[in-house]
This record gives C-alpha cells, sequence and structure tokens, in this order.
C-alpha cells in the first residue's frame, strides 16, 4: 500500500521494485528477440526521460524559493494569507451571512431576557428587603 501511496515518485526503476512481479507474467517467451531489444530500448529512454523529469521538477522547486525568500514570503506568511483569504471567503457566502443574522438576532433576544431576568430579581430582592424592614419596623412602632 505504501508503494502505491507514492506512485510515480518513485526513484527506483520498475523493473528493481517489481521485477518478480513482471517476471511472475512470463511474457517475453511470446515476444520476438527484435519486440524485446525495442520494448528494452523504449524503457530505457523512459526511465531517462524520468530522471530527467525529475532534475527539471527539483530545479523549479528550488528557483520557487529562492523567489519566495526574495520577496519575504515564508511558510507563516502564506499561512497567514491563506487563512485571510478562506476566511473573507467564508464571510461572503450566503450561509454565513444568514448564519450570522440569525445568531446576532438569538443573541440580542438573550440579552433582552436576561436583562429583563436581572431586573425582575432586583426587583424581587428590593421588595423583599422592603418587607423585611417593614415587618421589623412594624412592632417596634406599635409598641410605642
Amino acid at each position: 500500500m505504501e508503494a502505491q501511496a507514492q506512485g510515480l515518485l518513485e526513484t527506483e526503476p520498475l523493473q528493481g521494485r517489481d521485477g518478480d512481479a513482471i517476471g511472475s507474467a512470463d511474457l517475453s517467451s511470446m515476444l520476438s528477440e527484435e519486440e524485446k531489444d525495442e520494448l528494452k530500448a523504449e524503457l530505457v529512454q523512459l526511465e531517462e526521460e524520468i530522471t530527467t523529469l525529475r532534475q527539471v521538477l527539483s530545479a523549479k522547486e528550488r528557483h520557487l524559493v529562492e523567489i519566495k525568500q526574495k520577496l519575504g514570503m515564508n511558510l507563516m506568511n502564506e499561512l497567514k494569507q491563506n487563512f485571510s483569504r478562506s476566511w473573507h471567503d467564508m464571510q461572503t457566502t450566503t450561509a454565513y451571512k444568514k448564519t450570522h443574522e440569525t445568531l446576532s438576532h438569538a443573541g440580542q433576544k438573550a440579552t433582552a431576557a436576561f436583562s429583563n431576568v436581572g431586573t425582575a430579581i432586583s426587583r424581587k430582592f428590593g421588595d423583599m428587603r422592603y418587607s423585611i424592614r417593614h415587618s421589623i419596623s412594624m412592632p417596634a412602632m406599635r409598641r410605642k
């Protein structure tokens, strides 16, 4: 499975890595010598092309890193830019706008509800304080 995951990026030639699998098919007995020679030549050419492409890709990756360094771009800056871009893109979606609007409205309602509850609790405490004061002071007034 690991060999499949790496795919075309493997550095070993096919015959070196999977020689047993290719040999077990034994299709070579059905090919003429001329066909075998042509296939071998094609195999060598493909391996050379793959090596060249790897070298070109490596050179381009190095050049890319050099350009990014000259521009002051590093991994952290790229991550910040990607995050900012993604966040902006998400904020402009209809789903985000509707959700934001709904949550904002719900937040306003919750704030009002908590305010009302707080006011009611304060009023109850005030009433209790008033009734306690009057119930304590009333007997004293009656004695006089």
